[in-house]
């Protein structure tokens, strides 16, 4: 393949002078042939995509998930950006009131879903850095990223507090209280709270911190998040984000669609599986959520991944190759070759560039 057709030539090579080695040409994006991009001045984290699209968008749709009635998924039920911006303040106000300060850590550990998104934001809006939890970690990894990135406090799944009170004994040093995305048994909150930590319903949390009439001022070189590695050569490895990384990455995904199709809107919807816990499906919610466009939910089932889009109709799909892959070898394995409708544009990351 030309590799002209991706980049432009910027600079000739140099010979070798001076005791400085010799130097090949330089090249450079062809999205960027004409410099690289500038920063908005008046973005200086994710929090003002989000608190942005609020004031512009209040009533539009953002978050979606589809209700659950006797077991049986029905269609998605939708929170405003409005409804949204309540429930983040809300949260964001309980951590405060629990003594965490700007540039602390909570966690966050589930399946991609509005509480998780609502966590992330809450964390944003008080200049706190997140630290994604997954469960390829393995229980080894979650006890030392619980303990080596110091959490305060972990927003997580119903389903993970179970697994989490195991280690916590181990690591109880700094964490202060776990938050359900839903409910907590019973059984379960006198568990973990005999081990020293608060345990909380979302709702119950959300009821706990007083009125912030200021949020703190953000900085662009403020961490935003780490992104700790599965830890297959040792132990995790901690990934430091800052808030002009994700910045860049969604005014970047501008920029690209600007060139090569068309940019997204308020009228444009995401469906979002791929895991919250990776850069990709961050950034690109980030940026839905700075165009004031909606986001909805899978149920965090592979069985069930093409019925929540077809039941959704998303105007915006993501995938890794391999989401791809899955989807090309479906197709040609029935009997009836049927060609999906596929939405408005895809984006892919790696070398698959932009459809």
């Amino acid at each position: 393949m030309d590799k002209t057709a991706y980049t432009v030539k910027v600079g000739e090579a140099t010979p070798a002078a001076g005791g400085r080695p010799a130097a090949g040409p330089v090249y450079r994006s062809i999205y960027a042939k004409d410099g690289l991009m500038r920063l908005p001045q008046e973005i200086h984290s994710p929090w003002d995509f989000f608190s942005g699209a609020v004031k512009k968008y209040p009533k539009n749709r953002m978050l979606g998930r589809r209700q659950v009635s006797d077991g049986k998924a029905g269609d998605y039920v939708w929170q405003t950006y409005e409804q949204v911006y309540q429930k983040v303040i809300q949260i964001g106000a309980a951590i405060r009131g629990f003594g965490v300060k700007p540039g602390a850590h909570c966690a966050i550990y589930g399946s991609n879903c509005p509480e998780w998104v609502m966590a992330m934001q809450a964390c944003n809006s008080q200049g706190i850095c997140y630290v994604p939890l997954y469960d390829t970690l393995g229980q080894n990894a979650v006890e030392f990223i619980l303990d080596h990135a110091e959490i305060s406090i972990a927003f997580m799944q119903e389903s993970k507090i179970k697994s989490i009170a195991s280690i916590l004994p181990k690591c109880t040093a700094h964490i202060k209280a776990i938050v359900s995305f839903g409910d907590v048994p019973i059984e379960l909150k006198r568990e973990v709270e005999q081990l020293g930590v608060s345990c909380f319903s979302w709702e119950e949390f959300s009821t706990m911190g007083e009125d912030i009439q200021e949020l703190p001022k953000k900085q662009k070189d403020d961490i935003c998040t780490i992104m700790y590695t599965s830890g297959t050569t040792g132990e995790p490895k901690g990934v430091i984000i800052t808030n002009r990384a994700i910045v860049a990455g969604v005014t970047t995904t501008e920029h690209l669609l600007q060139l090569t199709d068309k940019v997204v809107d308020e009228y444009d919807s995401y469906f979002s599986y791929l895991p919250l816990a990776h850069i990709f499906d961050q950034v690109i919610g980030n940026y839905c959520i700075s165009k004031g466009a909606s986001i909805g939910f899978w149920q965090g089932d592979i069985r069930y991944l093409m019925e929540d889009v077809q039941v959704m109709k998303p105007t915006i799909f993501c995938g890794v190759p391999r989401v791809y892959d899955r989807i090309y070898t479906g197709i040609m394995q029935t009997s009836i070759v049927v060609v999906p409708k596929f939405p408005p544009y895809c984006v892919l990351r790696h070398n698959w560039g932009i459809l």
